[in-house]
């Protein structure tokens, strides 16, 4: 009896995981006229951009707070022009919306991707940091996360600490989306106007359609919303999760190595003065 017991535990377990990774039970495609795909048994979602027009999807549950992680392989070859988006929102568009974004920036064939990091809250971004990446990110699938608690936003990838932005509401001012729940959305879509080297680099069509693929979406550590009773329920503790000091490290590392932008470096674009958490977040 304990042995069947196990098994039958074992096969929950392998069930419920394989569930939680299926596209077909945790996302809509939204938009794209056919152009967004789940393929493999739910296993495969792919998004694809042509001439006429890019495609999206959207996550069936909203969250107010979390760990949210996808696997992504980005378009390959020349991809200029092109922004692949997956990110947390609000979505009260265009009112005082909380948002939380990865946004790939296409490049010229041999040229890498800038990985485009910003936060919103209410309706305010500007806070903007980009990154190289020290891989290819079309060649595989690479993890991306987000973890999004009452104190902190991490974003990382492969498991590498990028960046954090803190809750300085208290001590400092600063808004931190924490009131209002949101959704994943990912997107693929034409940005030549200003994705690649400032708009200087066009989309070729010529190469159309784009196609950039998804695996593993994986919010099985978030807190979903509940709206009837305007509250979300959290599945584990995993989410409130703090960065210890190897964290800090790779952290450091990365902006080190791979940052490309800091909106807390520019001081032209702030003559007036660098925005208040640049005062705590320039020094991690």
């Amino acid at each position: 009896m304990a042995a069947a017991s196990f098994f039958f535990l074992s096969f929950l377990i392998v069930f419920f995981a394989t569930a939680a990774a299926n596209f077909y039970n945790d996302v809509m495609i939204t938009w794209g006229d056919g152009r967004g795909k789940i393929l493999d048994n739910g296993e495969l979602l792919t998004l694809s951009l042509d001439r006429d027009s890019g495609s999206g999807f959207q996550s069936l549950d909203q969250y107010l707070f979390g760990n949210v992680h996808m696997r992504l392989k980005l378009v390959p070859g020349n991809s200029a022009g092109t922004v692949t988006a997956y990110y947390l929102s609000s979505g009260n568009y265009p009112n005082n919306w909380d948002e939380i974004d990865f946004e790939f920036l296409g490049n010229v064939t041999g040229e890498p991707y800038i990985l485009h990091t910003n936060v919103f809250t209410q309706g305010k971004g500007n806070r903007e940091q980009q990154f190289y990446l020290w891989f290819d990110p079309t060649a595989d699938f690479h993890l991306y996360s987000v973890l999004w608690n009452p104190n902190r936003i991490v974003f990382s990838v492969d498991n590498i600490p990028i960046r954090e932005f803190p809750n300085l509401e208290n001590s400092l001012g600063v808004p931190f989306p924490r009131t209002q729940p949101m959704r994943v959305y990912s997107s693929l879509w034409n940005a030549d106007q200003w994705a690649t080297q400032g708009g200087r680099v066009k989309t070729d069509w010529s190469k159309a359609p784009f196609t950039a693929q998804y695996r593993g979406f994986d919010t099985k550590d978030s807190c979903v919303w509940e709206s009837w009773r305007k509250s979300s329920w959290c599945s584990s503790g995993r989410w409130s999760e703090t960065m210890d000091d190897e964290g800090r490290e790779k952290m450091r590392w990365v902006k080190e190595k791979f940052m490309v932008y800091n909106y807390c470096d520019d001081h032209n674009r702030f003559p007036q003065g660098l925005p208040k958490e640049c005062t705590v977040t320039s020094s991690k």
